[in-house]
């Protein structure tokens, strides 16, 4: 009887080593991770790299399915500026920019935008992110339309598919649908001149090249 007491004592105090493991781990758990994150932004900091260039994990994947609903009251030319899906960016070299009037570096990026909608080489969407229509409208009524076709994100659900850690953010898509490049930030006259324009100059490169 006493043996059965001891090893019930013993299985008993196992039990709360075990539950004591598990609470000290997640007690720090959220500490490992803010500690890993530090590491990679140090790491950033100090290799020169710019710490807003986080790198995603969909470069080189296919690009999410686009079934958006287009902007109400978007017009240009006359014409209703179409909802953004599939086939607006199918068999062409693309730019998917997420974009809200809210955003204060959205509207600074945006004459950087309106540059690059009169680029033949790339046509330009926009996925607009958790935005009112009417703001919407008027953010690119007063600053002027580059989007060949609009999206609107209510719920920010095309968003989170596509990766989007904060806007404004850009994409760069090959005809097949493969994601070659990321901007997250607003363009500048510098990451323009020295990221995007060579991304779009190596993806119309000739094979081998």
């Amino acid at each position: 009887m006493g043996e059965d007491v001891t090893q019930a004592r013993d299985s008993g105090g196992q039990g709360q080593d075990q539950a004591s493991g598990r609470r000290w781990l997640i007690a720090f758990l959220p500490l490992v991770l803010f500690m890993g994150l530090a590491g990679v932004f140090l790491y950033q900091l100090g290799s020169g790299k710019d710490a807003s260039e986080i790198p995603s994990v969909l470069i080189g994947s296919k690009a999410p399915s686009l079934d958006l609903p287009p902007l109400e009251g978007l017009v240009q030319n006359g014409e209703p500026v179409p909802a953004l899906t599939d086939a607006a960016i199918d068999g062409k070299l693309s730019l998917v920019n997420v974009w809200a009037s809210w955003c204060v570096p959205c509207r600074q990026e945006h004459p950087i935008l309106l540059e690059l909608a009169r680029d033949p080489r790339v046509t330009l969407v926009g996925i607009n992110y958790k935005d009112k229509t009417p703001n919407a409208l008027r953010f690119l009524g007063e600053l002027g339309n580059p989007f060949a076709a609009v999206g609107v994100d209510p719920a920010g659900q095309a968003a989170i598919d596509w990766g989007v850690y904060g806007i404004p953010e850009t994409y760069l898509v090959a005809p097949d649908g493969e994601i070659l490049f990321k901007q997250i930030g607003p363009f500048t006259p510098e990451s323009l001149r020295d990221k995007l324009l060579p991304a779009i100059e190596k993806a119309l490169a000739p094979a081998g090249s």
